[in-house]
């Protein structure tokens, strides 16, 4: 179950004592000493101790003090005689898990093991899933090579051991909500939440009630009172997608709210104080919408203490072979151990010649389109849907082939007929048309 170190200089206590704990699957290890404790603890994984009182060359309520500090995995609990529970009290206040009454507890030994088990366990747990969550979004998780997106990088690096105000500039699909959540990954607040909401999905009342909460009795059906976002947020992150498109009777309130550190809800009299750090990110030029007053000044300057702004796709299309194979693997399992379709020359031409208005969400949005039609060992041009070859120019791979319009639809109309295993209904679906439209472009290019 665990590996458990008992420390006592009475060696007919700890034999006893370690019979009855190996009785339950502990493994038992034994030290008669502050020193030899010590030097075991620095060379053997251990999970619990049981610590004595007094020993020959130090007292156990101080060197729980420092079992913590050097091994804070470590869970202490102190064995005292009758009559000295106040060195129990005192190690408790120095980090011991309980104490045991010698002689008096036996009863208590064994579950309160496995109640320290029980809590190294989840522990360890919550450590495992803390790091699959930095993993997920280390910056080192970020695709991309070009310097406009390693600059980006950079900057919120710099930024996210802070707790600056940070605001993200950038077009629709560019990857904020991705850097909002690396920040806060990387911050010191990673252990407390990430709250994630778009202002612009939210009617003024609605986004009111779910930034600041409200009161019983607010408004209309408000028969108890809702925690807003900000409260769940506190000592933690709120990410606030599209700023811009909140209402100005809003922006007073949580400008309110950035500089004093408090809120009223609605309906209610008293502010609520929370810690909270705000990630704000919008595709609007929000210092020409405070010039113009569609947006507070003073608001604008409060949240741009820190601005990042993330590169269109078009800006980095180096980055788009990266980004496509990151896509594929996403689409066909994700492992890197499995069989990807590999990717031809002239698919990521026709990619990189692309102006990509919806920057990344869009290329992940193709990508996933063509792995869908591909049925083959390779993604090709005809692959992908015809608004890419509508505003690309034609890449040199291309110069020698059959570039009709005829061609293209007659490789388009084949994939889909494949993909949809001949239902002519489901392919007509897929390829909105006619399903009499579909059976004359069969005829007419002599498929089956």
């Amino acid at each position: 179950m665990g590996n458990v170190l008992i420390i006592d200089d009475e060696e007919k206590l700890r034999s006893l004592l370690g019979r009855i704990i190996q009785q339950e699957g502990f493994n038992v290890f034994h030290a008669g000493d502050r020193r030899s404790a010590l030097k075991m603890m620095q060379t053997q994984p251990l999970d619990i101790v049981l610590c004595d009182v007094r020993l020959p060359d130090g007292n156990g309520v101080e060197l729980i003090k420092e079992m913590k500090e050097k091994f804070p995995d470590t869970i202490p609990i102190l064995l005292t005689a009758y009559g000295n529970i106040q060195d129990g009290i005192q190690a408790m206040k120095n980090g011991a898990f309980d104490y045991l009454i010698k002689g008096d507890d036996n009863n208590r030994i064994i579950p309160l093991l496995q109640r320290a088990m029980e809590t190294i366990k989840l522990s360890r747990k919550v450590k495992r899933l803390e790091k699959q969550i930095e993993k997920k979004y280390s910056f080192k998780k970020i695709i991309g090579r070009s310097k406009a997106i390693k600059d980006a990088i950079s900057l919120a690096e710099r930024v996210a051991g802070t707790d600056a105000t940070v605001l993200l500039l950038g077009e629709t699909g560019t990857g904020k909500e991705v850097f909002a959540q690396s920040i806060h990954a990387s911050s010191n607040r990673a252990s407390q939440s990430f709250v994630a909401i778009n202002c612009s999905a939210f009617s003024t009342q609605l986004l009111e009630s779910e930034l600041f909460g409200y009161m019983v009795g607010a408004f209309t059906g408000a028969d108890k009172e809702k925690r807003g976002l900000l409260e769940e947020a506190h000592q933690g992150t709120l990410f606030l997608d599209e700023i811009g498109e909140m209402d100005i009777i809003l922006q007073a309130k949580l400008l309110r709210m950035l500089e004093t550190g408090e809120f009223i809800k609605v309906g209610g009299t008293k502010p609520v104080r929370v810690d909270v750090r705000i990630i704000a990110a919008t595709n609007r030029d929000l210092e020409k919408a405070s010039n113009s007053g569609e947006f507070r000044a003073d608001l604008y300057y409060r949240l741009a203490v820190f601005q990042i702004h993330l590169p269109p796709l078009r800006e980095r299309k180096e980055d788009i072979a990266d980004l496509t194979n990151h896509f594929v693997k996403l689409f066909t399992g994700g492992s890197d151990s499995m069989v990807h379709p590999s990717i031809s020359a002239g698919y990521i031409q026709l990619l990189e010649s692309y102006s990509w208005k919806g920057n990344i969400r869009e290329l992940r949005n193709v990508v996933e389109r063509s792995v869908i039609l591909c049925d083959g060992p390779e993604l090709l041009p005809e692959h992908l849907p015809s608004e890419i070859f509508r505003y690309s120019p034609l890449p040199k791979s291309f110069e020698n082939e059959d570039l009709s319009l005829a061609t293209y639809e007659k490789h388009h109309i084949s994939q889909v007929l494949l993909h949809s295993k001949g239902n002519k209904a489901e392919a007509a679906r897929l390829l909105k048309i006619g399903v009499a439209t579909l059976y004359r472009k069969i005829e007419e290019y002599g498929l089956k």
